[in-house]
């Protein structure tokens, strides 16, 4: 187990160091967009080709003309929303697959736990070794793949830093506003203003974002207290484990979040509402219907 975690972390470290490098500056030390990398309707995909990575050609520069193409039509905001909820349906095939691992991840837990404890003690080769069969053949009998819970982490990930590059170059957004509050000014400089706007976009993404974080356990547990009542002890240190991990990441995206352009905020607002529906949708369609069946 702690070899296939060494492989998650390194792979997840060279992805976001790749997708990292792949970026390009867009911001002065103030924050403020430079003029020359605002993507316009007339911005052409040839000219971030020449002067820009292909990470800002082929991400960045597809959603930013999605957000001013829809714009002018829907609004800025019911623009960057609509181009989050495209990217859910895009990536729903994956997440499905993903999120359905994850549910038979923490189904499987406590037999896990017994085979680890079985060899606990026989720091062998032999015994490491069949201690990775009894584990492989386990994943096997679920029909489970260990690496399918990382899977959408890795579509997410260039989307992500895909996404914050589009809100801030998008001269929709550069121009834009939400109920007449700028979406390139920061919630915290918003809310120093004491505009309203920004203290209700700030504080539902936050709401959100926890029930996005949080709904997939409170689901888990639903579906499996059956299970649980023999096992409290492996769900009680699992659970432990994954509150710690989903606070650590709700605590930094409201840090990061703060001092973004609001518009980021906005963005993970509606990623979260749709974040939310994805998981009941999941939940509904091929878990709870799942488990019926059998």
């Amino acid at each position: 187990m702690k070899n296939l975690r060494s492989k998650k972390t390194l792979l997840l470290s060279g992805a976001l160091l790749l997708f990292v490098t792949g970026c390009t500056k867009v911001t002065d030390g103030s924050g403020k967009v430079l003029p020359d990398k605002i993507i316009q309707l007339s911005t052409t995909l040839n000219g971030i080709l020449k002067s820009e990575s292909w990470f800002s050609a082929f991400f960045v520069y597809p959603l930013a003309q999605a957000i001013n193409y829809l714009a002018p039509i829907v609004g800025v905001g019911l623009a960057i929303g609509a181009v989050t909820i495209i990217i859910k349906l895009l990536t729903l095939t994956f997440t499905v697959k993903s999120t359905v691992a994850s549910q038979k991840m923490n189904v499987i837990q406590p037999e896990l736990k017994k085979i680890q404890d079985k060899y606990a003690d026989r720091k062998d080769d032999a015994s490491k070794m069949a201690m990775g069969q009894e584990m492989q053949a386990l994943y096997a009998k679920n029909n489970i793949n260990p690496f399918g819970t990382i899977l959408i982490t890795f579509i997410q990930l260039p989307i992500i830093l895909a996404m914050y590059q589009a809100v801030q170059r998008s001269s929709a957004v550069v121009n834009g506003t939400i109920l007449g509050a700028s979406l390139q000014v920061s919630p915290l400089t918003g809310m120093k203003n004491g505009t309203i706007v920004y203290f209700v976009i700030y504080i539902l993404m936050g709401v959100f974002q926890f029930l996005s974080l949080k709904m997939p356990t409170w689901l888990g547990e639903r579906s499996h207290k059956k299970t649980a009542k023999h096992h409290d002890e492996p769900k009680k240190k699992a659970s432990n484990s994954m509150n710690t991990m989903m606070y650590s990441s709700l605590v930094l995206i409201m840090f990061l979040s703060i001092s973004w352009p609001t518009a980021m905020s906005l963005y993970w607002l509606v990623s979260a509402v749709a974040q939310v529906a994805q998981t009941l949708y999941i939940q509904w369609r091929y878990i709870d219907k799942a488990e019926g069946a059998k």
